[in-house]
C-alpha cells in the first residue's frame, strides 16, 4: 500500500521554463557565451546546473561550471518565483492526497527555499509535507540520497513510496533507490524513452495518478 508519494518539480508539478530559460542566457551572457537555443535549454531542465553548463557549452571546465550555476542562481533570485505556473491538475491531485492522509514530498534540483517560494506565491504552503532540494543533499539526481532522504522523513518504507518524474533522470533516480515510479510525459521526454526502466505507469498528465487504487 502507498502510503507517501514524492513528486520531481519541473515539468511535473509545475513549469519554470520562462523563468529558467531567462536564467541560463543571462548566465552564458556572464560568461561570454551566445545565447543557447531555447529548446537545447528546455531539454536540461531537471539536470544539475553543474552538468547543464557542460551541456550547453561543451567546456568541462569544473569551476567555469561552478560560476555558471553561481549567476543562474542570482538571477533566479529575481525571476523565478514570479515565473513558475503551478500545473492545475498537480494543484487538484495534491489536495486529494493530503486529504487521504497520503504523505507528500518533492524531490528536485531546485534549491529547497525556491520551491518553499514558489508554492506560498501560489497559496500552497502547507500542500507538500516534506521538501528536498539542491542544496540539501551533496549529490544532485540521478544520485537517489535526496529521495532516501526523504523517505526516511516521512518514516516510510521504500515499498511504500511512489516517485512521480518526467524525466530519465528522474527514471534513474526511482531505479537507483529501489523505489517505484511512474512517469509523466509533460516534460520533454516522449513515452518511448521511458520504456528501458523499472516503470508502474506512464502518463500524459498528472489527471492520470489514480490514488483510490493505491
Amino acid at each position: 500500500m502507498i502510503k507517501g508519494i514524492i513528486f520531481d518539480f519541473d515539468y511535473t508539478l509545475g513549469n519554470s521554463e520562462k523563468g529558467i530559460i531567462e536564467c541560463m542566457q543571462y548566465a552564458l551572457a556572464k560568461l561570454g557565451y551566445a545565447a543557447a537555443d531555447e529548446e537545447s535549454i528546455c531539454r536540461t531542465i531537471g539536470i544539475s546546473l553543474p552538468k547543464t553548463y557542460t551541456i550547453l557549452t561543451g567546456d568541462t571546465d569544473g569551476k567555469k561550471a561552478l560560476l555558471f550555476r553561481d549567476c543562474f542562481v542570482h538571477k533566479a533570485d529575481e525571476v523565478m518565483v514570479e515565473n513558475t505556473v503551478m500545473f492545475p491538475e498537480a494543484v487538484r491531485l495534491l489536495a486529494e492526497i493530503k486529504e487521504k492522509g497520503i504523505k507528500t514530498g518533492i524531490v528536485t534540483t531546485k534549491y529547497s527555499f525556491r520551491i518553499r517560494d514558489i508554492l506560498k506565491n501560489n497559496d500552497m504552503s502547507d500542500a507538500v509535507d516534506f521538501i528536498v532540494g539542491g542544496d540539501d543533499v551533496s549529490e544532485p539526481k540521478p544520485s537517489p540520497e535526496g529521495l532516501l532522504k526523504t523517505i526516511e522523513y516521512m518514516g516510510l518504507e521504500k515499498n511504500e513510496v511512489l516517485y512521480v518524474g518526467d524525466s530519465l533522470v528522474d527514471a534513474e533516480t526511482a531505479q537507483r533507490a529501489g523505489v517505484s515510479f511512474a512517469a509523466v510525459t509533460t516534460g520533454t521526454t516522449v513515452r518511448e524513452q521511458f520504456a528501458d526502466y523499472p516503470h508502474i505507469a506512464i502518463m500524459d498528465s498528472l489527471t492520470e495518478l489514480n490514488i483510490e487504487e493505491m
